[in-house]
């Protein structure tokens, strides 16, 4: 890595700082590489040779110098599979899953977090923090405890009961509260300022999305280092498309691929979807979702500080976005289970919505090689094994009175 960027203002910035936001405009940071550099040791057959690493195989293009702060627990590595049902289903003989549900924390989430927890012990931190919907909560306690660090999850009060169990069985501290995700972004923030915790929201530092490329390092790899004619991803803060895209741009600069790219497509939910209609609108920034509502949490995201990366990404691949009816996400779970897949997530179940939907409007062929993201497990929404914590209200005066000082 040789510096940071500003992803809107382009500005740079040192490498070995321990930062969030860009302090230019307050947009997301991305991580930068010396490429002609790692070139000379990352080649189709050095990553071919480095079997036992799952993500940390493409070191040149992470952000830890040190692999003695490396937490790792086998993330990466997942399967590019077949699915012969789901593709008759759909009619797409070249439909291919990518099975992110397998990942040690059972989504693709424990790939930013391992890269963004590594990352923030070597530059200092002993206390990160994180507003989640589920999953990346989950992923920053369990590997935080890897790293020998305190975590803090700040979750809506309607998470997933399983992936608030996870949080408590790996040791962190979390918090429920009354409101949505970007209510849980506000204390976090709080949380950052009051005890001194870094702060991981989603693009909101630069390394999370540094793990998530990953998944585009990968696909390339899998398929013979050329990419497939379209990818499928349920969207809720972008980070996954983000990263793939940024993927991308780094294989060509390194000779590992060609400049022809995914057209990339984003699904969410009807009742929360910011990006699909600012996609619509011909809008750059997407203006914030009110009362949004979805079964899948992961999607339940109103506002994004990445927006335009994810907005930019798929015009640029000559993409599209599409929302899909709640009432068709949790019949497309059931459908996805009769049809082998196994039980997927509400996620996983929102792309392969979106992935009929565009096959029906012609937006996507059978001809084509598709990738589809299964980005989650379903079991993670089990019923606890612990007992929840009391609610926290929406109110920054109790969190100062009641919240910091009991985390203190």
């Amino acid at each position: 890595m040789s510096h940071l960027e500003g992803g809107l203002s382009g500005k740079t910035h040192a490498a070995d700082a321990l930062m969030g936001l860009d302090p230019v405009d307050q947009r997301p940071l991305l991580a930068r590489y010396d490429l002609q550099k790692a070139a000379t040791t990352l080649t189709r057959e050095s990553v071919a040779a480095r079997r036992a690493g799952g993500l940390w195989r493409w070191a040149e293009l992470l952000p830890v110098r040190e692999s003695r702060f490396v937490a790792h627990l086998g993330e990466g590595d997942t399967a590019l599979q077949p699915a012969r049902g789901l593709a008759a289903w759909l009619g797409l003989p070249r439909l291919l899953v990518k099975r992110e549900s397998l990942n040690p924390t059972g989504s693709f989430k424990a790939r930013g977090m391992a890269v963004a927890v590594s990352r923030a012990v070597e530059l200092g931190s002993r206390h990160l923090v994180a507003p989640s919907a589920g999953n990346a909560g989950g992923a920053l306690a369990a590997y935080a405890a890897a790293a020998g660090v305190r975590a803090t999850v700040i979750m809506p009060a309607d998470a997933p009961a399983q992936n608030q169990v996870e949080v408590l069985a790996t040791g962190a501290d979390l918090l429920l509260l009354d409101g949505l995700i970007t209510d849980c972004g506000r204390l976090a923030g709080v949380i950052r300022d009051e005890l001194g915790a870094f702060d991981l929201s989603t693009l909101k530092e630069p390394y999370r999305v540094e793990g998530k490329k990953t998944m585009g390092f990968e696909l390339a790899e899998q398929l013979g280092w050329r990419l497939p004619d379209a990818v499928v991803y349920p969207t809720g803060g972008g980070s996954g498309i983000v990263g793939m895209c940024k993927a991308f741009d780094e294989l060509e600069a390194l000779g590992l691929i060609d400049a022809e790219r995914p057209r990339m497509f984003s699904v969410q939910p009807d009742g929360c979807a910011p990006i699909v209609r600012a996609f619509r609108q011909g809008e750059r920034f997407a203006k914030a979702w009110e009362g949004a509502s979805t079964a899948a949490a992961g999607l339940r995201v109103p506002s994004a500080v990445g927006d335009f990366l994810v907005l930019d990404c798929i015009r640029k691949s000559g993409g599209s976005a599409v929302a899909v009816p709640e009432a068709d996400i949790v019949a497309t779970r059931s459908a996805l289970g009769r049809l082998g897949l196994g039980y997927a997530s509400l996620e996983t179940a929102a792309a392969a919505a979106g992935l009929k939907a565009l096959v029906e409007s012609g937006l996507v062929r059978a001809s084509e090689t598709v990738v589809l993201f299964d980005t989650g497990a379903g079991f993670k929404s089990d019923p606890p094994d612990f007992p929840a914590p009391n609610t926290v209200p929406n109110d920054a005066g109790f969190w100062k009175e009641k919240v910091i000082p009991r985390l203190r």
